[in-house]
């Protein structure tokens, strides 16, 4: 049987079972989507396959992406980062990280992080019927207005496109296309996690 995936994801098996697995996903955990924020951040400039193949190097080198541990990082840990093959080394992206997880831990005093970005889409999914990549956008008017107020907390690495590369991956929004396998289960979207906070 021969599957049909979206074609960004082609010609490599981690990006495969990524796609397969992950992207698109509904992530309702705030650790998660954390995480995911500052991955994305990471890939600015840059293709999402770098980061992902580094992805567990990053895990190792930011404290299993445990926020408040990283909230708390100063000079000998940025050199330390900095030294760091398994990551990319750019001071104004570790420096992000950094200050977003300050920016984290001043959001979860509130609803949560989670509940925060589930909000703005009204608690589920925005399901796109694009056919082709080339209808894809790569920012939308919301991703703009998440990204303005991301900002105003104190974020950083978030731009509207940053942010819209954030909610396709998250399942914030779903743009599989409409001839991919992973359509199948889009009436059901299925959560990675209930609870919304972690």
């Amino acid at each position: 049987m021969n599957i049909i995936r979206c074609p960004w994801c082609l010609g490599d098996e981690l990006y495969m079972k990524y796609h397969d697995e992950e992207w698109g996903n509904p992530v309702k955990k705030d650790i998660e989507l954390f995480e995911a924020l500052i991955l994305d951040g990471a890939q600015a400039g840059l293709s999402w396959i770098t980061i992902l193949k580094r992805r567990e190097a990053y895990r190792e080198a930011f404290d299993g992406m445990n926020p408040e541990k990283i909230a708390r990082y100063g000079n000998k840990e940025v050199a330390r980062l900095m030294g760091n093959p398994g990551i990319i080394r750019n001071k104004r992206k570790i420096l992000s990280a950094i200050g977003n997880a300050q920016s984290y831990l001043a959001m979860m005093e509130g609803p949560g992080f989670a509940q925060w970005f589930w909000d703005w889409v009204e608690g589920k999914p925005i399901v796109n019927h694009y056919k082709t990549m080339k209808e894809v956008p790569a920012y939308t008017e919301l991703s703009a207005r998440i990204s303005k107020e991301l900002k105003k907390r104190g974020f950083s690495f978030v731009g509207p496109t940053i942010i819209y590369a954030f909610m396709q991956a998250s399942g914030l929004v779903n743009d599989h296309l409409t001839d991919c396998f992973c359509r199948s289960d889009l009436k059901q979207p299925q959560s990675r996690q209930d609870n919304m906070k972690s």
